[in-house]
């Protein structure tokens, strides 16, 4: 057996082992991976604002306590809104539940020849072993939702008390990372990080001020067409409409369509129509002008992005998307040498092409007036020039 052979096998199956162990660790802490991911960006994005604020003489934890006080309030005035809208709709189910159930039987019993009491069927429908099953499960249930429930808030308490760290902490924490890379490595390090703080910041907040607007524009219109709850209905377009990437534009406007339909259907279809021009308007003056100075990626970029980080990390990776692509397309195009174009070099080509072409136009050139058509050039005989008789007469 030759000397190196049992370290050789040693070597191997302790990287195997190791392999093992590395999977196995981050299977199990792919939630945390990622909170902290979500964590990070959110840092990044509230970073600039913090900033702002301690160059004005603020202390750096005051600063991000109160940028991260005015997001949650804005989160919870978001999720007020709706829970109100939300709140309203199921008290008038509720209350107009009789009177629907009356009205589908009654028009049943026309409409079949049919003789049902809703006295029967509600007889039926509490005495129904499919009811008592379905109320057995959700008991069972209850224990599995309330965890669920806590497991959310753990979630979410975790993401933002690390984007709390990453905010407040962030110059020691670039100050760190650079302390054990050599100095050659640390400049770079700290352009990529300049970079993705500029892109998400300008990203979140370029976001935010078209929610405004959107929401803004929207109410208006609403409250012309009196459409019912046009407050809670405008902060869900704002926010729907440009948080959610790629289908969020229509996910917003579906739901403010299908309570105008209570109102009338003419006022559906001039809602319907408002949001149609709106979503042109807002694609072809107002988001270039607003994020030519931040995240200016091709459509067809942020659309192959947005999809590539659903498929990654499922919702998580389609919001952090487009500002992950805008920051690595800033870092590369700094590196990227780029060339001005040699037209000859594109001329040359379309020759190359169209020979073709070039040889009926050069015929063209040649042809005769009032004569048959010349061949190409460089065919006739050198001795003779058509002008010839005309000098001897």
């Amino acid at each position: 057996m030759p000397p190196w052979l049992p370290r050789a096998i040693v070597l191997a199956l302790a990287l195997f082992a190791c392999f093992h162990i590395a999977e196995w660790a981050f299977h199990e802490l792919y939630g945390l991976l990622l909170n902290i991911v979500v964590a990070f960006f959110i840092g990044l994005a509230c970073e600039p604002a913090v900033d702002r604020l301690a160059a004005r003489g603020m202390r750096r934890g005051a600063a991000t306590a109160l940028v991260f006080l005015g997001v949650l309030a804005a989160a919870a005035a978001f999720v007020a809104a709706l829970g109100s809208l939300v709140a309203d709709q199921i008290r008038l189910i509720v209350e107009n539940f009789p009177d629907y159930v009356a009205s589908l039987i009654e028009w049943i019993n026309e409409r079949f020849g049919t003789k049902l009491r809703v006295d029967d069927l509600q007889q039926d429908f509490l005495k129904s072993e499919v009811v008592r099953d379905y109320l057995q499960r959700s008991a069972d249930n209850v224990w599995g939702i309330s965890t669920t429930v806590l497991g959310g808030l753990f979630t979410a308490l975790t993401v933002v008390l690390f984007a709390f760290y990453f905010t407040a902490e962030g110059p020691r924490l670039r100050r760190a990372i650079c302390s054990v890379l050599p100095p050659a490595h640390q400049a770079e390090v700290l352009r990529a990080w300049e970079i993705a703080v500029a892109k998400t910041g300008g990203y979140l907040y370029s976001r935010g001020l078209m929610a405004i607007v959107s929401g803004i524009a929207h109410y208006i219109v609403m409250m012309l067409l009196d459409v019912p709850y046009a407050p809670a209905l405008a902060v869900w377009v704002g926010v729907v409409s440009q948080f959610v990437p790629t289908v969020g534009t229509y996910i917003a406007g579906a739901l403010p369509i299908l309570l105008a339909f209570t109102v009338g259907p003419w006022t559906a279809v001039w809602l319907l129509g408002f949001v149609i021009l709106y979503q042109q308007f807002e694609n072809y003056l107002l988001q270039p002008r607003i994020t030519a100075r931040t995240v200016d990626i091709h459509p067809a970029v942020a659309f192959g992005s947005v999809v590539a980080g659903a498929a990654l990390l499922g919702a998580v990776g389609a919001l952090i998307a487009i500002p992950a692509t805008a920051t690595l397309q800033a870092f590369l195009s700094a590196y990227v040498r780029r060339y001005e174009v040699d037209e000859r070099a594109h001329d040359d080509r379309r020759k190359r092409r169209h020979p073709a072409r070039l040889a009926r136009m050069r015929a063209a050139l040649h042809r005769r007036p009032g004569g048959p058509p010349a061949g190409p050039p460089g065919d006739e005989d050198p001795g003779e020039h058509p002008d010839d008789g005309n000098r001897e007469s």
